[in-house]
């Protein structure tokens, strides 16, 4: 036992005590930390023209950290087993203001020029014999650095990226909720986004284990055909916010592809951000309902399904067959509601419906090109007939009874 303490003390004797040619150069290298912060913050401003123009708070702060790297090189020379100098000594509390102020391309730029200056010091700094020692010691110290702030802006991006996640979800969930607040729209702003119209939402089912590339797969996709993309899972179900959206129709069939089977459904068009909460719950009312449209194109709009909406007990579907169908039919006169309903009473017969309203087939056509003109849709398609249907159902249960109805119903 004695024998190994003895041997033990005597390797860490060795350790801490540094040959003369090395004391020397230790003694230069701690005389001259000053002259070489000031040479380096010089030869910054002369090689990097991204340099000079940062504020002078992020100049400061990137000197701070060349100084704390010359400063560090000291006591990493003296022992180079200590691992831990890098990030506490080097970088101290500047990875963040780091990240945000310049890229890891500089940063690795800023620290080449900082060892070039201390490498270009190496004859004042050391004897002859002990010069090779010094530029070897000083590559080594440049990986090391290299690699620290590889990890420090490796660290930061994984931050950011669970923090960007994070923020995303809560401006998904606001934006379902229907809040309008400048906390939204600062939110909003912190994640980029620039869109100020032609927003649109789909919602459709998402993968049962979504792969971790999932998400940034669905926002990279969807920002070929907008300018800005939102992306939220909740639960079973994925939700997908466009902003600036150009072309439509590719932009939904192209997206859909990427939901999980089932029903994909798209909102309507919304002109603003307050708009876009009541796409999102015709969306989902109507991902809800596409079950009954078994034949459904995928993807789907929300208002192809005002049908089955209104089934459902959608308020909102019932309200826009009234005020975009029922009503513009009643205000157009000519006709066209008696038209309407007596063709698809006697199975969408023009002969049979001419013969009951005593009019000539051409003017049963006639009339049936003007409700699609009015509605938007054409009673000659059968699925499109489906709505207007509806529409009179629901319109003719919204009117008010006339007073000779509320006169019998009270048996006076």
């Amino acid at each position: 036992m004695p024998t190994q303490t003895h041997a033990a003390g005597g390797a860490r004797r060795g350790r801490l005590k540094a040959s003369p040619a090395k004391a020397e150069t230790l003694k230069k290298l701690r005389n001259s930390v000053g002259q070489l912060s000031t040479t380096t913050t010089r030869e910054l401003e002369r090689a990097l023209p991204w340099y000079g123009r940062l504020s002078a708070d992020e100049r400061s702060a990137l000197g701070l950290v060349a100084q704390n790297g010359i400063a560090a090189f000291v006591t990493w020379y003296e022992r180079p087993s200590l691992p831990s100098w890098v990030l506490s000594d080097v970088f101290g509390n500047a990875p963040t203001e780091l990240t945000r102020s310049i890229s890891l391309q500089k940063a690795l730029q800023l620290i080449r020029i900082v060892v070039e200056v201390v490498e270009d010091q190496v004859p004042n700094l050391a004897s002859e014999d002990d010069q090779p020692a010094l530029r070897e010691a000083v590559l080594r110290y440049s990986r090391e650095v290299a690699f620290a702030a590889a990890d420090v802006y490796a660290r930061a991006a994984e931050t950011r990226g669970s923090w960007d996640t994070r923020l995303e979800a809560l401006i998904v969930d606001a934006i379902l909720r229907g809040e309008n607040t400048d906390a939204l729209r600062s939110r909003i702003a912190a994640l980029g986004w620039k869109a100020q119209d032609n927003f649109a939402v789909m919602v459709g089912s998402s993968p049962l284990e979504p792969s971790p590339s999932y998400v940034g797969d669905m926002r990279r996709t969807a920002i070929r055909y907008a300018k800005d993309a939102l992306v939220g899972i909740q639960g079973d179900r994925l939700i997908l916010i466009l902003g600036g959206v150009e072309e439509d129709e590719t932009a939904y069939t192209r997206l859909s592809e990427l939901f999980a089977p089932g029903p994909v459904v798209f909102g309507p068009r919304a002109e603003s951000l307050p708009e876009v909460s009541s796409s999102a719950q015709a969306a989902f009312a109507g991902l809800s309902a596409a079950r009954a449209w078994p034949n459904a194109p995928r993807p789907v709009a929300a208002d192809d399904l005002l049908p089955e909406r209104v089934a459902a007990g959608d308020d909102a579907a019932r309200r826009a067959l009234v005020q975009k169908i029922y009503r513009p039919l009643l205000a157009a006169s000519n006709g066209l509601v008696e038209t309407l309903s007596a063709y698809l009473e006697l199975g969408h017969s023009l002969e049979a419906t001419a013969r009951e309203l005593f009019v000539h087939a051409n003017t049963v056509r006639y009339r049936l090109r003007r409700v699609c003109d009015v509605t938007g849709w054409d009673p000659l398609l059968p699925r499109e007939a489906f709505v207007l249907q509806t529409a009179l159902v629901v319109g003719r249960l919204a009117a008010q009874p006339s007073t000779r109805d509320r006169t019998v119903r009270q048996g006076t």
